[in-house]
């Protein structure tokens, strides 16, 4: 579906293919705000938005009491992106505000997302298909799409995770789950060898099983036993586990299960959980988290818009060791 937020740029999009197609020169009035309220179907805040990011990039200006008009007739942007993301989440957001601060004024940006269906993922990239200049996409597990990818009419980037028939294909910036979570293990090895039993706690129908495939590499050279299970929910805990968990639910689920056995995190059993809040470094004491750094991903995506070529970047990752270790 579309944030509603992006209906904005449906003031922003009028203004500046006005001024592309010359309805618009130097000094004319712009629809007034109750006139794009009513033509659109908008909100008087939603229609302000536009009018703000226009007033921002020096293309109208205000005249109190009267309205809008145009100062300037040079327009700057060089892309018209569509940025499909998998959901929206807290890290998502972060990734997505790193990537519009450095973008900069060169863009616009139409945000949407899938939910992990991939009925409306293809509907989507078919509704853009020759709307855009740049495609930047977060396709997940979904396998057999390069076809798809292949018919958009402007450059195609991925983002985050991809099934690996596509690596090489697009210039990239993902995560690598099976190495990362490998290398997190190996880094973390001092405060995990006082358990027994590692267990991945992730839904598999979303999530990237090569997590699982670095968890049980692991295991094999350090000799620990392993188990991957799609929820915590009405499970027992045993002395001598680590719960690797990538849902907050059931991060939330373990703690409360915890508190019903008086087990102590970090003593009796183990967690290690997927990406990093601030919230986590307090939560039952500090939660050690395995984390990519979303930020920098929204930057370096940012800067391989403007770049010739196939480059495939995998994003670093980073142990936060906490008491529920």
């Amino acid at each position: 579906m579309r944030v509603n937020e992006s209906k904005y740029k449906l003031v922003v999009n009028h203004v500046i293919e006005g001024i592309n197609n010359g309805t618009y020169k130097k000094g004319d009035w712009i629809p007034s705000i109750n006139e794009f309220r009513k033509n659109y179907t908008l909100s008087r805040d939603t229609v302000f938005a536009g009018l703000s990011e226009l007033k921002s990039k020096g293309i109208i200006d205000s005249n109190p009491g009267i309205g809008y008009y145009v100062t300037s007739t040079r327009i700057t942007q060089k892309h018209n992106i569509f940025l499909l993301f998998n959901e929206l989440n807290e890290f998502k957001e972060d990734l997505y505000n790193s990537f519009m601060e450095s973008i900069g004024k060169v863009a616009t940006v139409d945000i949407y997302f899938h939910n992990y269906n991939r009925k409306v993922f293809e509907t989507l990239i078919n509704e853009a298909n020759n709307k855009y200049t740049t495609y930047i996409l977060m396709p997940g597990k979904f396998a057999g799409i390069d076809p798809l990818l292949q018919s958009l009419s402007g450059n195609v980037f991925l983002l985050d995770h991809f099934h690996s028939e596509l690596k090489g294909k697009y210039s990239s910036v993902a995560q690598n789950f099976e190495k990362d979570t490998y290398e997190a293990l190996v880094h973390g090895l001092s405060h995990i060898k006082k358990y027994h039993h590692i267990i991945m706690v992730q839904k598999e129908e979303k999530e990237p099983v090569e997590r699982y495939i670095g968890l049980c590499s692991f295991c094999k050279d350090y000799n620990f036993t392993h188990e991957y299970i799609g929820s915590i929910k009405d499970r027992s805990l045993n002395a001598g586990e680590i719960y690797m968990v990538v849902n907050d639910r059931d991060l939330v689920d373990l703690l409360k299960q915890a508190t019903k056995q008086n087990f102590i995190p970090g003593k009796d059993f183990g967690i290690i959980s997927y990406n990093d809040t601030p919230l986590k470094e307090i939560l039952a004491g500090g939660i050690t988290t395995l984390s990519t750094d979303f930020k920098l991903m929204g930057q370096t995506m940012a800067s391989l818009v403007n770049k010739k070529g196939i480059e495939t970047i995998e994003n670093p990752w980073q142990l936060n060791l906490r008491n529920s270790l």
